[in-house]
């Protein structure tokens, strides 16, 4: 796509300065474009990497002419600017209008007007894609699921039977959707629930033999959901797992049968979340967050990296840590550990002027 300075910034509701014919047909760093890119230089230590004649996208404030540039946008929020912007110029996969001819489409499938079926793809029976829908290749979609229109669903990923997702869904390279939830029972008592029931006491070690519990339930999608590469949501056992509109999940997320999340939330890398959980809306869990199954999670809680989540977490709480405390609370925790050597050495230094007192007492 090419468009001139001018458009792009009509395009972004954002103000421009200077040569606004400029032909733009991609972006680059300072430093690092070529003949037709515009440079991202939304804050002035980006700018300084900037070379005479250059086109950039600038943060408000700052002033084109002092680094000699033939074109400007101005971005009152630079990374809302990036969003739009690298939505123009991102052509996304190659894949054409129509069905490839290897694809394997079951006679009572629907494909919506407009979509792009690529090659070595397989859909199962009664499943519906929507319109403009485009699947890459080596997808495969399980028995009467539901795909809404303006879907992007890449290569290798996998989409089980049962599924019903909204539209502009995207799932990247290698996700699995719908896989067979973790539910497994013993005809006895377990070693796990005895010691749930006890708190860690345990009789005696016998053994057991793992029955495994079938997930009849689906997965539910709502509109403007991402699922990142190699994320698996797992199938509920008798009622759907949920995942709720505009939610984003990154690459290696896991999400356990029947849990239930709520709209606009953001999961980062490689977390995972146990069964039956319920996460509330717009909740961010930072990378390698973990959640323990059964845990609810209430509306607009923040939790940053690495923080384990064990009980309860009111909304609008920001946690961190293991177990999960309030972010403030964490942080005096840090400070304490960090001070435990010093004090552990006046310790000893005490006990021992007191065994001098005492002995020549």
């Amino acid at each position: 796509m090419v468009m001139t300075i001018g458009e792009l910034a009509q395009a972004l509701q954002a103000e421009s300065w200077g040569d606004l014919s400029r032909p733009v047909s991609g972006a680059a760093e300072p430093g690092a474009t070529r003949e037709g890119q515009i440079a991202l230089a939304m804050a002035p230590k980006y700018a300084a990497a900037l070379r005479g004649g250059d086109m950039a996208i600038l943060a408000q404030g700052m002033d084109p002419a002092e680094y000699g540039l033939s074109a400007a946008i101005f971005a009152p929020r630079p990374r809302l600017v990036m969003a739009g912007l690298t939505r123009a110029f991102d052509p996304g996969p190659d894949l054409a209008v129509g069905i490839h001819p290897t694809a394997i489409i079951h006679e009572t499938a629907e494909i919506g007007k407009g979509a792009a079926i690529g090659p070595f793809v397989t859909i199962g029976r009664d499943v519906r894609v929507g319109a403009r829908a485009r699947i890459a290749e080596h997808v495969s979609i399980g028995r009467g699921t539901v795909i809404g229109d303006d879907a992007l669903i890449l290569p290798g990923a996998r989409i089980a039977h049962g599924v019903t997702a909204g539209d502009r869904l995207i799932v990247q390279p290698g996700a699995v959707i719908g896989s067979d939830g973790f539910s497994f029972v013993t005809p006895e008592e377990s070693g796990v629930e005895e010691i749930r029931r006890t708190l860690g006491h345990r009789d005696q070690a016998r053994d057991q033999h793992w029955t495994r519990i079938h997930s009849l339930g689906g997965v539910e999608i709502g509109d403007d959901v991402e699922v990142g590469a190699n994320s698996t949501i797992d199938r509920g056992t008798i009622r759907a797992t949920q995942i709720g509109s505009g939610t984003k999940l990154d690459n290696l997320v896991h999400v356990g049968h029947n849990v239930v999340v709520g709209q606009d939330a953001l999961l980062c890398g490689q977390v995972g979340i146990a069964g039956s959980c319920r996460i509330g809306d717009r909740v961010v869990l930072g990378g390698q967050c973990g959640v323990s199954d059964n845990t609810e999670i209430g509306d607009d809680v923040i939790a940053g990296g690495a923080t384990k989540i064990f009980t309860r977490i009111p909304a609008g709480r920001v946690v961190l840590g293991n177990p999960a405390v309030k972010m403030e609370t964490q942080l005096e925790i840090q400070k304490a550990t960090r001070r435990l050597p010093r004090m552990a050495e006046k310790l000893a230094q005490l006990q021992e002027s007191v065994t001098k007192l005492l002995d020549k007492g």
